[in-house]
């Protein structure tokens, strides 16, 4: 059902926590199955996500992506990890089953929050559209 990949990332999820004092943090949940996941983040020069750190309550499949998705960020900027969708996280693990893309939305989601209450808390609310334009995302099936 899952790959070697998802069943490493829920087993021995990488950057479990959260950053204090963090630039930015955002968490959504999952109304349908319950998931719920905390992204917070570090900023530095240029707009370069340099830490991510998340906290997620749910299944094996979204502890799996919300850790890939921290691999995945960390060094880019806030543009380029906008940019990164669900389907690219799901891919990163080898797939994940079509029941369970939503858990790959709420590292999304919770990704994009955090970028958005960066740029909140920056005063720069005039440049939430143009970097946070969205991805295109996979259906999401109803139920868990």
């Amino acid at each position: 059902m899952y790959t070697d990949l998802v069943l490493d990332h829920f087993t021995n999820p990488r950057n479990v926590g959260e950053i204090e004092e963090a630039d930015g943090v955002g968490e959504v949940g999952n109304p349908v199955c319950g998931d719920v996941t905390r992204i917070s983040i570090a900023v530095g020069e240029g707009d370069v996500i340099t830490d991510v750190k998340f906290k997620t309550f749910g299944c094996g499949a979204a502890v799996a992506t919300s850790s890939m998705l921290t691999e995945m960020v960390v060094g880019k900027s806030l543009r380029e990890a906008a940019d990164v969708s669900n389907v690219a996280v799901a891919e990163a693990l080898g797939g994940l089953p079509p029941k369970k893309m939503h858990c790959s939305n709420l590292a999304a989601d919770a990704l994009q929050a955090a970028i958005r209450d960066y740029l909140l808390r920056s005063g720069r609310e005039a440049e939430i559209d143009e970097i946070l334009a969205s991805p295109p995302k996979a259906p999401e099936p109803s139920s868990h």
